[in-house]
């Protein structure tokens, strides 16, 4: 089976955010919510529990952002 970059779901207090998604989305974020499932044996009743740590991935390993976000931090500490 493929290695997915989503395997668990973190236990952190959430902040509440309503968005609106294109269903075509939705239809992956459930599938993907079964996959994960599958592979960890944990139950994910509800797929947008998935959105947080998907987003923190992407964000993760987006190196434009991540060096925005060092020039940024470098900047604030020259103040």
């Amino acid at each position: 089976m493929a290695k997915l970059k989503i395997a668990t779901l973190p236990d952190d207090k959430p902040v509440k955010v309503s968005v609106e998604l294109p269903a075509v989305v939705h239809r992956d974020l459930i599938a993907y919510a079964k996959a994960v499932a599958s592979e960890s044996g944990q139950p994910i009743s509800d797929p947008g529990k998935l959105i947080a740590p998907m987003l923190a991935r992407f964000m993760a390993t987006d190196r434009g952002f991540a060096k925005l976000r060092r020039s940024s931090q470098a900047r604030a500490g020259e103040g």
